[in-house]
Parts: structure tokens; sequence; C-alpha cells
């Protein structure tokens, strides 16, 4: 089980990122089994990346990183998350991957976590703070290191530094809104970013650009049904996971998570129970809440319904339990380039007559 800050930062799961979430196919199509789950990133499959494409420059948290071609020996910080490791399997650069470290055990795209269980993983072992240490951090001799938040690369953590990877010839990347350590200003628009980023980094933006027009038509087509009508109050929170002192302590309270269930016709009811990505709640205050649908988020947990119907017995004066009314989601619902396989979802679950 992640530590509650590591989780926290990457919520995106959680970040979870969370992620989950590694597709070679085009984002957007509303049928996720045309998704290719991962693809091989051969040279035939990505087009050749021509030499005056370089150097690259990416202004990243207060750095600079510039590349005089495409990175060879990338390494995937873990963060709670698989939002860089889908990003760069749904861009066809399985083969520049040396060690991953992001895992989910589950995706909305199926054959996805599949796909990332059979990427290499350089033979690491975790310390404590769940990622890989200093020292084996520079033994895998990365030219790309991609961290979802700026707790990747701190020191205290027993991680390499961003000055201590350059200075071995490696770049770092920390993805959109992770500068900090807390993502709850994320937006779908920051998914868009990561593809952006690492399409201009790898020479691949030409695909990376039909990934993002195809998820924003799919978007905009769902957005369109389900506009004017009655936006349910949705209790969003992580299944069997504690991050603070109450009895509720992973629920979603800001975030990317917010904006996919806006395009998706409902409300976040704890949005305000918090000014960080993730409120917790006594159970007395969940009590007295109505909520008209429970949107579980799993990560690592085989039966997400299972809690959903837990929460039902324990909460049977809700909307939502009365009606029997919950989605279960689990990589697509963060930083990750599905993030409209997750508003589909959530649209037809929450509002069934509109499709």
């Amino acid at each position: 089980m992640p530590a509650p800050r590591r989780l926290a930062a990457a919520a995106a799961a959680l970040a979870l990122s969370l992620t989950a979430a590694a597709c070679g196919g085009t984002s957007g199509t509303s049928d996720a089994s045309s998704r290719t789950p991962g693809g091989d990133g051969t040279a035939a499959e990505r087009g050749a990346a021509p030499a005056s494409g370089y150097p690259v420059k990416i202004e990243n948290c207060g750095t600079t990183q510039v590349f005089d071609k495409a990175p060879s020996r990338v390494v995937v910080m873990n963060g709670a998350s698989v939002a860089e490791v889908s990003t760069l399997l749904a861009l066809g650069l399985g083969d520049r991957i040396a060690a991953n470290q992001q895992s989910y055990g589950m995706s909305e795209v199926p054959g996805r976590a599949e796909a990332i269980k059979k990427l290499p993983t350089g033979g690491v072992r975790q310390n404590d703070a769940f990622g890989v240490p200093r020292e084996s951090m520079i033994g895998l001799r990365p030219d790309l290191v991609l961290s979802t938040t700026s707790y990747g690369f701190d020191a205290r953590n027993g991680f390499a530094t961003r000055d201590e990877l350059r200075n071995v010839g490696a770049r770092t990347y920390i993805s959109p809104q992770g500068c900090h350590d807390e993502n709850s200003r994320l937006t779908i628009e920051d998914s868009y970013r990561l593809l952006r980023d690492m399409g201009r980094i790898f020479h691949v933006s030409d695909r990376a650009e039909r990934i993002i027009a195809a998820s924003r038509r799919h978007i905009d087509a769902v957005a369109a049904k389900v506009k004017g009508r009655k936006k349910p109050n949705v209790m969003m929170l992580f299944t069997n996971m504690t991050m603070g002192s109450n009895d509720f302590s992973a629920v979603v309270a800001r975030g990317i998570y917010n904006d996919i269930l806006g395009r998706a016709g409902a409300t976040n009811v704890f949005e305000n129970a918090s000014k960080t990505s993730f409120a917790d709640l006594s159970k007395e205050k969940v009590a007295a809440t109505d909520v008209d649908a429970l949107v579980v988020i799993a990560y690592q947990d085989p039966d997400p319904a299972a809690y959903a119907e837990k929460l039902f017995k324990e909460f049977p004066q809700w909307p939502a339990a009365k009606n029997h009314t919950y989605v279960t989601l689990s990589d697509s619902i963060y930083l990750s380039p599905d993030n409209d396989l997750a508003v589909e979802r959530l649209a037809k679950k929450l509002h069934p007559e509109a499709f």
C-alpha cells in the first residue's frame, strides 16, 4: 500500500496517477477495446524522428531541460501513478523504457495493466519511500527520469536529486502541477500537456496531437449529451485506503477528478471539504451528507464493487444506496491519456437516459 503522502501527491491517482493507467492506439474513441494496450514502440510504429528536430527545450518546474536527441533509457518513478508510463506507451515509446516502477493492477483499457506488467523494472528494490534509491537510479544509467511530483527527486526520501542526475547526463521531468508535491489544481488539460511534452521530447508531436484531438472530440460529444441535466452529488473515494486520522481519509476533494466529473454532468459533493486533493472526513460527516452516486476508485483492488456494496450497507439513507448507483474506475480518472474514458463511463452511469 502506498505511503499516504506519496499517494496524495500522485493522485492521479493518485495518481493514482494511478496512472493507472497504457495505450498504443489513439485516445478518444468511444470503443475502449479499439485502443492498443501498449505497442512495442518500434521505429516502424513511431516513424523515424528526424535529427533536425533537436535540440528541444522543455521548461519544467524551474529548470530548463535540453534534449539533443530522443532519450533511449527512460526510468519511470513510482509516484502511485501510471500516468507517465501510460503516456509513453500511448505514444509508442515502450522500447525507450529501461525501468518502470509504475503499476496499477487494472485499467479501463483492456490489456493496459498486462502491457505495463511486461515492461522492464530494472531489477530495482524500492526503498522505504516506495521509489528507486539514489544508488540504484545512478546504476540504471538513465538519460531521462520521469516523476509524478517533486517527491521523486527529494534527497530526504533517499532519491537522486535533479542536480545529481544532470551531473550523470540524465534529464528529468516532473509531470504537470507536480512541482510542489501537490496536484489539487490538475485538470484534463494537464493530461494533454504531459502528452505534448513527451511528444516534443521524443519527436512524436504529431501522434500526441492526434491523441489529444480524439480525446477532445470524445469528451465534447459526451458532455453535449448530458448538458442541462440535473447534476447528481457524487462522493468519490479510493477503496480501503487510509490517508489521515478519520474514518474516511481518502475522499476526493479537488483536482482533475472534478474536471472529469463536471464534463460527465456531475458534482463532487465534498469539493469544498478540503483545500488539497483529499478530504479527511468523519463517519458522522459522511452520514449527514446526501450522496446521489458513489464513485469508487480502485488501486490494486481486484473487487472495488464489493467496497461500494459495503458502503451502501453502512449508509442506507443515501439516495445512492437506495438506487444502488455507483461507478468503479481506475487509471482513467486522474492524469492519463485516457480521461475521455472516465468521462464516458461516468456519464453513462449517472445519465443513462442520455445514451
